[in-house]
């Protein structure tokens, strides 16, 4: 685990802290009495009225888009399964195709979904995390499933509010088939150039 190597950086802060704005400039931070919401069923509340939780919002837009791309036709994925969209599999077929209004509304349906909410429900401690360990352990669970990111060190870590420990924990998921893949790696650790690896922007909100 390259836990000497992960660290903040200006543009994880900078990633946070647009967050945080567009969070403020919503309305997320006072729907619930005055404050944002805290509890699984106020979220359910906001995310029914049209919110978007800022976690999903960071895990989208600096970690999934990033790191997956758009397809607007199925292809199939490193490890053969057929895929769409911002890396889309559930009930994906060959030949399916998409538009980029049809990717965008899926994308947002999946994550919230299928790996936002039940980590609010299952993960324990996990609304008290800060927005950018939320949004890494998100963005993870979209890349390597949500019952192996329930299950995994790094929410252990999340549930006793060892946060830096959490954030680095989550870098041993880079593998598929088997194997180390250098694209994991940076996906998990400290991104490249363009983009922000999950470990950095983890650790850049904490």
């Amino acid at each position: 685990m390259p836990i000497n190597k992960i660290t903040a950086t200006k543009r994880g802060k900078a990633a946070v802290a647009a967050a945080i704005i567009a969070a403020v400039a919503s309305g997320w931070t006072v729907l619930s009495g005055g404050s944002a919401p805290d509890t699984p069923a106020e979220i359910r509340v906001a995310i029914s009225r049209g919110y978007t939780p800022p976690a999903v919002q960071l895990a989208i837009d600096k970690l999934i888009k990033p790191w997956e791309g758009v397809h607007l036709t199925a292809y199939r994925d490193i490890v053969g399964v057929p895929t769409i969209c911002f890396g889309e599999t559930k009930g994906v077929k060959m030949g399916m195709r998409k538009t980029m209004a049809e990717c965008e509304d899926m994308l947002r349906e999946t994550v919230i979904n299928d790996y936002y909410l039940p980590l609010v429900d299952k993960g324990a401690g996990f609304l008290k995390a800060p927005d950018s360990v939320q949004a890494s352990m998100t963005s993870g669970a979209y890349n390597f499933g949500t019952v192996g990111q329930l299950r995994s060190t790094a929410m252990k870590y999340v549930a006793t509010g060892r946060y830096r420990e959490a954030c680095e924990a989550q870098t041993a998921w880079n593998k598929a088939g088997g194997k180390v893949v250098n694209g994991l790696v940076r996906r998990r650790e400290m991104g490249d150039a363009q983009r922000l690896g999950e470990a950095e922007l983890c650790v850049s909100g904490i």
